[in-house]
């Protein structure tokens, strides 16, 4: 369980400086490619495929989304923006497009943060076909100065939708002396991100290959999948599985800063997931900020919902949403950080 030295979390980071550029999903081959990455850390990783069209409770897969190429060029043939350069310059799941439009048409389908100028923002439009960029509000004041409304630009989104495609989920099973399980969740849909939740995904790896070294009373799950509809989706595909071994489980996510640990709590106050989780805190003086249930906006809801009833918590550092850089390209090596994905690791061990 002891770093000696903090070069045992450098290859984590090193692990996730390789998946970081990678454009992931809600489906699609960079979450494959990612996938296949984390089989070199984790050999018995199986991926689940589950095809588009499927009903999965009332909710129904989605077409496969796939990007290859985004750009704006100028009249003069520059590149103003470019999706090989930062991903969060697409709408992910953006509709395809290839034509000429003016300035202030173009506009239209250019957002950005006002209140943090420096940042490309991230966006999605998962369930509705729009196509769009990101920018920074900074870099789009440059432009205005720089065009006029009748310019005009070339726009091309080199993206597709397959509906005979699927969607891809990463499961890993240590098998102990009971089939009792704990169940370790993390989502791998955000591209570019590092605390929400490039940070997830090396936590969730990193207990992974500490706990494949003991022999482990519990059966200890590990899950990798797209935000929601990953969950949802895992849930309808293992459901007489979970139901009957799942005793406690957490979903990891935002856990490389080191600012403040957060915890939402499964529906079930007396769970023993929240009760150990609390326990752990306090006995090693952990200061931490304790959500209600009721704010739950990621894969804790779905675990936790009426008829599903697993005792799944969120364990964080700062809570999604609540961090400034969230959903921004200043969620990068900064924010994640050696020390605190340190300190994640050791509390969730001893959790």
């Amino acid at each position: 369980m002891k770093f000696k030295t903090l070069s045992n979390i450098n290859k984590y980071i090193n692990l996730g400086k390789n998946i970081f550029p990678i454009c992931r999903s809600l489906t699609g081959n960079g979450n494959r490619k990612t996938l296949n990455i984390l089989k070199s850390k984790i050999p018995n990783l199986h991926i689940l495929e589950i095809p588009s069209g499927k009903r999965v409770f009332d909710w129904i897969i989605p077409p496969e989304w796939n990007i290859k190429d985004a750009y704006i060029k100028d009249e003069f043939g520059n590149k103003i923006i470019d999706f090989k350069k930062n991903n969060l310059h697409v709408i992910n799941y953006s509709a395809p497009v290839s034509k000429k439009i003016r300035f202030k048409d173009l506009k239209k389908n250019l957002h950005t943060l006002r209140k943090q100028p420096n940042h490309i923002p991230y966006i999605t439009s998962y369930y509705k076909r729009l196509w769009g960029f990101c920018l920074s509000h900074k870099y789009l004041l440059k432009l205005e100065k720089k065009y006029k409304l009748s310019s005009v630009f070339e726009v091309k989104i080199a993206s597709s939708f397959k509906k005979k495609g699927s969607l891809s989920i990463g499961e890993a099973v240590i098998k102990g002396k009971s089939k009792k399980e704990i169940l370790i969740s993390t989502y791998i849909c955000h591209p570019s991100t590092c605390n929400d939740n490039l940070s997830g995904i090396l936590l969730t790896t990193m207990l992974y290959e500490h706990f494949k070294k003991f022999s482990s009373y519990y059966t200890l799950r590990f899950v990798f999948l797209p935000e929601i509809i990953g969950s949802i989706s895992y849930i309808n595909k293992r459901f007489k599985e979970l139901k009957n071994n799942v005793i406690a489980g957490y979903n990891l996510t935002c856990v490389g800063d080191d600012r403040n640990f957060s915890f939402i709590p499964s529906k079930k106050s007396d769970s023993l997931t929240n009760n150990i989780a609390i326990q752990v805190f306090k006995e090693n003086k952990i200061k931490f900020k304790k959500y209600s249930f009721l704010d739950f906006r990621s894969d804790e809801g779905n675990f936790n919902s009426h008829g599903v009833d697993l005792d799944v918590a969120t364990f964080c550092r700062t809570k999604y949403a609540e961090f400034k850089e969230y959903h921004t390209s200043a969620d990068d090596f900064k924010v994640l950080t050696q020390k605190g994905l340190k300190k994640s690791y050791i509390i969730m061990v001893k959790i």
